[in-house]
């Protein structure tokens, strides 16, 4: 089954630098639904069937995860190259990692032609109500929709097709659901990895408001953990050192994410079961990537008598940020009252606790 663009939907146009429908540039009411983008199902593409019954769960997406396949920039915009590149994720998504299906909900092309991934994610999101479970961003599947968008955006610009498509989907699926425009994110916010590349992640601030224009939204963009990358250096990396330190892990305090620390990284990530850096319409390995959520298990809530390497990356971080502490592993003291200030300065319940949102803030 495919849905077929209107008129309306295909119609864009750039405001204040940003790509938006025209349903949105009419400033129509947020209850003003979107048209639905052409979508070709997953018989349209010639999928296989899956080997297990799909799982939909009784319970709508809430956030929309932005991929890249890291896959050739191909000059082939064809609806043709669109169906092969379908078949061929499935096919490394079934016989390379033995999934059951597709992992992702949807595929966008170069040529901004969009695919059903995994079976019955168009009936779904047709219907408004329930959610086909993934496999596309670990513990975030549940409660997420994965959208792969072909290519490999680390260096390279996002092909104005394939943007234009990505906007009118999400706008879709936002309205379909309810899903807030501030609730799209890039893979690499909740795992280790590149995905969506530098410079589609870059993009994706852009990408919300767009979405929120055409659903008449106003976005509020969301703080998320830093992904360290091999060479990188300063502040934040001595503070991973000093965490890395405080889990009982060997490495040096330098401030360079070099081997050593990489290794160390990538052992943490194995010791705590959570899922290598890998892209995952692809075989690109990615060693070495630290990000997403895998921070929360590192950095711990500190407050009151708290001491030690935890203590120091803090400290680090934030005297890095203006605030003078001693650097002497003690959280007590002026340490609590420099994280009241950071705390008030960004908006946040000077509690003088470092939880994880401090972590977030500080680390970006």
């Amino acid at each position: 089954m495919s849905l077929h663009r209107s008129p309306v939907a295909r119609r864009s146009f750039l405001v204040g630098g940003l790509t938006v429908t025209a349903v949105g540039a009419l400033g129509l009411p947020a209850s003003a639904r979107p048209a639905a983008p052409e979508i070709a199902g997953t018989a349209d593409w010639g999928a296989r069937e899956p080997s297990s019954a799909i799982d939909v769960l009784d319970s709508k997406p809430t956030k929309i995860i932005v991929h890249h396949t890291a896959s050739a920039n191909v000059d082939d915009t064809s609806q043709a190259q669109a169906f092969a590149l379908s078949r061929s994720i499935q096919d490394h998504h079934m016989d390379g990692n033995g999934w059951k299906d597709t992992g992702q909900n949807f595929t966008n092309s170069r040529g901004g032609w969009i695919t059903e991934g995994r079976h019955k994610s168009l009936s779904v999101l047709q219907e408004g109500a329930q959610h086909v479970l993934g496999a596309h961003a670990g513990d975030q599947n549940s409660v997420a929709l994965g959208i792969e968008n072909e290519g490999t955006y680390t260096d390279v610009d996002v092909p104005e097709k394939l943007w234009t498509s990505l906007v009118s989907l999400c706008s879709y699926m936002v309205s379909q659901y309810g899903i807030s425009a501030s609730e799209i994110y890039g893979h690499r916010d909740f795992m280790s990895t590149e995905c969506p590349g530098e410079v589609f992640y870059g993009r994706l601030p852009e990408l919300r408001e767009a979405v929120g224009a055409a659903v008449g939204q106003r976005v509020v963009h969301p703080v998320t953990w830093l992904l360290l990358k091999p060479g990188a250096g300063g502040p934040a990396v001595t503070a991973t050192q000093h965490l890395l330190r405080a889990q009982g892990l060997s490495v040096p305090v330098d401030g360079a994410y070099g081997p050593q620390t990489q290794a160390a990284t990538g052992e943490f990530l194995r010791s705590h079961r959570i899922e290598a850096a890998t892209c995952h319409a692809t075989r690109v390995e990615e060693p070495g990537y630290f990000g997403g959520t895998a921070w929360t298990a590192l950095a711990p809530v500190l407050a009151g008598d708290s001491r030690g390497d935890a203590v120091l990356a803090l400290q680090v971080l934030l005297t890095s940020r203006g605030h003078y502490v001693p650097a002497d592993a003690q959280y007590a003291g002026r340490s609590a009252d420099a994280v009241r200030e950071f705390q008030s300065a960004q908006g946040l319940q000077p509690t003088g606790v470092a939880d994880h949102e401090v972590w977030k803030r500080l680390l970006r």
